[in-house]
């Protein structure tokens, strides 16, 4: 069995390029037919140093991450989809570790959490990552599926701008096993240091509970572009 990584971008030149040579500088990078890269409009040189490296390069007409991922999937070509960030750096053999995953009967996956950075409140939160439950999912711990169940559930909902993830997992537990991996992705902590670690944890809880009590995708992307500061404004 193959897979076809996909990372969504949008102005990530910081960090594409050491993410793809990091990719392939591991030890089951063999496992790994393609490396692409989704690109919702970058305006920096996050498509050129992507291709530089060596990943392909796929334009998407608009900046949406459900969107930009379901494009991704369309063009893959592998048994396996894996979503990473683009400031996500999965555990050393992670291709081997979702083969197996896969291998064994689960229709899809993701490994636990870490940061780059150490705190006792991110800290905190990451330890919970480890149990199998949808309330301690998030985006960063990154997402391999069978190609043949992501089809079966129709992909990420296009009308997703914020927990995309919590939601096609939930989908994806209708129709087969979901698996959490032992190790752990180091992403980056860089959001927490521009709006200070334990409010953006509070927000995204906050966020997180106004999803579950219904709350709609327009309102949600109000609130978190109110609240959230950009790290590139």
């Amino acid at each position: 069995m193959k897979i076809s990584v996909i990372i969504p971008t949008h102005n990530e030149q910081d960090c594409i390029q050491s993410l793809v040579r990091y990719l392939q500088g591991d030890h089951s990078f063999d496992l790994v037919s393609e490396i692409l890269v989704v690109d919702g409009g970058s305006e920096d040189d996050t498509r050129m140093l992507a291709e530089k490296s060596g990943a392909t390069v796929i334009p998407s007409k608009l900046k949406s991450r459900a969107l930009q991922m379901n494009l991704g999937a369309g063009h893959a070509q592998s048994e396996i989809l894996y979503f990473l960030h683009a400031d996500t750096f999965p555990p050393e053999g992670f291709a081997k570790s979702i083969v197996s995953s896969v291998q064994s009967g689960v229709i899809a996956g993701c490994f636990r959490l870490k940061f780059d950075i150490s705190h006792w409140f991110l800290n905190l939160n990451c330890w919970f990552t480890r149990f199998n439950l949808n309330t301690f999912r998030f985006g960063d711990q990154s997402l391999y599926v069978t190609a043949v169940g992501f089809r079966e559930i129709s992909g990420f909902d296009p009308k997703r701008v914020l927990l995309e993830d919590q939601e096609v997992i939930k989908r994806l537990k209708k129709v087969g096993d979901f698996n959490v991996l032992d190790q752990a992705v180091v992403t980056s902590a860089r959001h927490y240091k521009r709006n200070g670690i334990i409010r953006l944890q509070l927000i995204y809880y906050l966020l997180y509970g106004l999803y579950r009590l219904g709350a709609s995708q327009p309102f949600l992307w109000r609130k978190y572009r109110q609240w959230v500061k950009s790290i590139r404004e």
